[in-house]
């Protein structure tokens, strides 16, 4: 694994790297939530299951948890440093496809700006729908700017997330882990065999064999 300092707009990000950077098939960027770290489980089953399928993953803190801060600040100064951050992960391994996703605040930054950094894919763990107890403030809009767009995502919850669990419409599949809360610490077999599932078709590799999740586990829609 090796680590690399990226500087963007918002200050330097950390980017931790993981695979085969010459035999890449795609590039995979994940990131943290708020006041979150890279470390999660639910992001390192989404790491292994892209490594088994031949990418380069790249676990990126944002820079304002660099600086040791723990909300994010403003979403448009914080989008602006994460297209600067994939630009510079681009020649890292270029003339491949791009898959970006994250945990929670991270998983709405990457449906914002997939558009614009071009990603083939989005993966949205923990997708924060609306702040807890309050409904009426609904986020789906940012989902909707990655679908809109033309490009896959793959939205995976907790069943019993306080923040809400996005409805099957806004995403190309849902997969929803019983019993499961908003930190998904549980089931990273499954979170990871639903990434191994979707991923090939949503870039079009071919499906890597073995890969399934037990029934029961996950809901998928």
């Amino acid at each position: 694994m090796d680590s690399v300092e990226i500087v963007a707009g918002g200050g330097a990000a950390l980017a931790e790297l993981d695979g085969d950077v010459r035999g890449a098939r795609f590039l995979l960027a994940l990131t943290h939530g708020a006041g979150g770290g890279i470390g999660s489980p639910d992001l390192l089953a989404v790491r292994d299951a892209a490594l088994d399928l031949g990418a380069l993953v790249a676990r990126v803190v944002q820079p304002y948890r660099v600086r040791g801060a723990r909300a994010p600040g403003s979403a448009v100064r914080q989008d602006e440093a994460w297209a600067e951050i994939i630009t510079a992960l681009r020649r890292v391994a270029p003339r491949v496809p791009v898959v970006q996703g994250g945990r929670s605040n991270g998983a709405r930054v990457t449906c914002r700006t997939a558009a614009g950094v071009g990603a083939a894919a989005v993966v949205a763990l923990a997708f924060p729908l609306h702040p807890p107890g309050d409904r009426g403030k609904s986020r789906a809009d940012e989902l909707l700017q990655a679908r809109d767009a033309g490009i896959p995502v793959l939205v995976i919850n907790g069943e019993r997330d306080p923040f809400g669990v996005p409805d099957k419409k806004y995403a190309d599949r849902l997969a929803v882990i019983p019993g499961e809360t908003h930190a998904l610490k549980g089931r990273a077999s499954v979170i990871r065999a639903v990434v191994t599932q979707w991923l090939p078709t949503a870039l079009g590799l071919p499906t890597a064999p073995g890969q399934t999740a037990a029934p029961g586990q996950a809901a998928e829609i």
